[in-house]
């Protein structure tokens, strides 16, 4: 077990009716900006919810972050923040709103572009507040300090960290009008970034690795019964506090870490559109396979935990394999870059940015541009 230090300030609100929390959380002396994206809480009553119950304070609204948020979106809601001297952020949505009002939380203070605050996180000075309600499980941003932020003219995407969040509302019921398609990228995402924390050397911590092994077989059980009805309270709630678990820094303590699987995904996200979620299930499978040798023994582990495969050589590491994309598959979503229409051109331009940004990723550093190359070509 590594050293660490842990915390996690931020406040959780679970539950049924509990945007009305919104009233006292929130001064009445506070200048707050509501940040949305394209217009969906209109249609489930979120929106309504979080305007009454912010009836009598004094608060502007952002429209329009998109998933993947931008840069370019994000710099027009930092200049009506400034314009309007906001002192609270209020983000309304998923995980893309999320993130995107970190950054506008980080920028409400700098004079610099938002764009350096990006790729440069230690210039932050002082950071504005804010808190979420969350209407899209997935991401874990509702209660962690990172995001991701796009830049859409250089075709980039890059991860950033900020402060949490003071406090965030999760009510199961604001999932119910979600696509499906939405829910399963979620779901998959979620997944993996378990994996990114419990798929790497026998030397975690055992409780971290129970607690990781137990959000995984949770996704796995509720997964069929969200398909058949996703207005399922207990299990559209088992779903939204999994994301949260997922990484709210709890499964991570003294462990080391991956995230492989995940940059290469924003680098197709980035140069694609294909959601972050779906890139994960195509990309996860591949990583397990091309990095079997140094991952054997927690693969192993995990087959025989959460699916009951029990063997200890590489033909039971391939059944493991294809039990994740099975399960990957039960959600409808692609596992290959064939099924995407992703050429070899995508792969040797990330094999190119690898390179030439000297990455070095997974456990062992040793996922550069190359093996990066090698995963993207098993996923074909």
């Amino acid at each position: 077990m590594n050293n660490f230090i842990f915390q996690n300030p931020t406040k959780l609100i679970f539950g049924k009716n509990t945007i009305s929390n919104l009233t006292k959380e929130i001064p009445l002396s506070s200048k707050i900006m509501i940040t949305f994206g394209g217009g969906s809480v209109k249609k489930n009553n979120v929106y309504s919810q979080v305007t009454k119950a912010l009836d009598s304070h004094n608060y502007i609204e952002f429209w329009g972050i998109e998933p993947n948020p931008s840069v370019q979106t994000l710099r027009k809601a930092i200049a009506l923040g400034k314009e309007n001297k906001v002192d609270f952020l209020l983000a309304v949505g998923g995980g893309s709103v999320i993130d995107g009002t970190k950054l506008i939380s980080a920028a409400l203070n700098f004079d610099g572009d938002a764009w350096e605050l990006v790729r440069n996180p230690s210039l932050i000075n002082e950071m504005t507040p804010y808190a979420s309600v969350l209407t899209l499980p997935a991401t874990g941003s509702e209660m962690n300090r990172g995001a991701v932020i796009s830049n859409t003219e250089t075709q980039e995407k890059y991860s950033f960290y900020s402060s949490y969040p003071k406090f965030s509302i999760l009510d199961p019921e604001t999932t119910y009008t979600l696509p499906k398609f939405q829910i399963s990228c979620g779901i998959a995402d979620t997944f993996v970034h378990v994996m990114e924390q419990y798929l790497t050397k026998k030397t975690n911590p055992l409780l971290m690795d129970r607690w990781a092994e137990g959000i995984l077989q949770t996704l796995i059980d509720i997964a069929p019964r969200i398909k058949k009805d996703q207005t399922d309270y207990e299990a559209m709630a088992n779903f939204m506090l999994s994301a949260t678990m997922a990484l709210n820094g709890f499964i991570g303590m003294g462990c080391q870490t991956d995230w492989a699987t995940h940059m290469i995904g924003h680098e197709v996200t980035a140069l694609t559109g294909v959601t972050h979620g779906q890139t994960l299930a195509v990309i996860l499978p591949a990583t397990m396979s091309v990095l079997r040798k140094q991952k054997c023994d927690k693969i192993l582990q995990y087959g025989e935990r959460v699916f009951g495969i029990k063997g200890n050589d590489d033909l039971t590491i391939d059944k493991i394999i294809e039990k994740t994309k099975e399960f990957f598959r039960s959600l409808e979503l692609a596992t290959s870059l064939t099924e995407l229409n992703i050429d070899e051109k995508i792969i040797f331009e990330i094999e190119k940015r690898f390179n030439e940004r000297k990455v070095k990723l997974g456990e062992d550093k040793n996922v550069d541009g190359t093996v990066a190359k090698e995963i993207l070509m098993a996923c074909k």
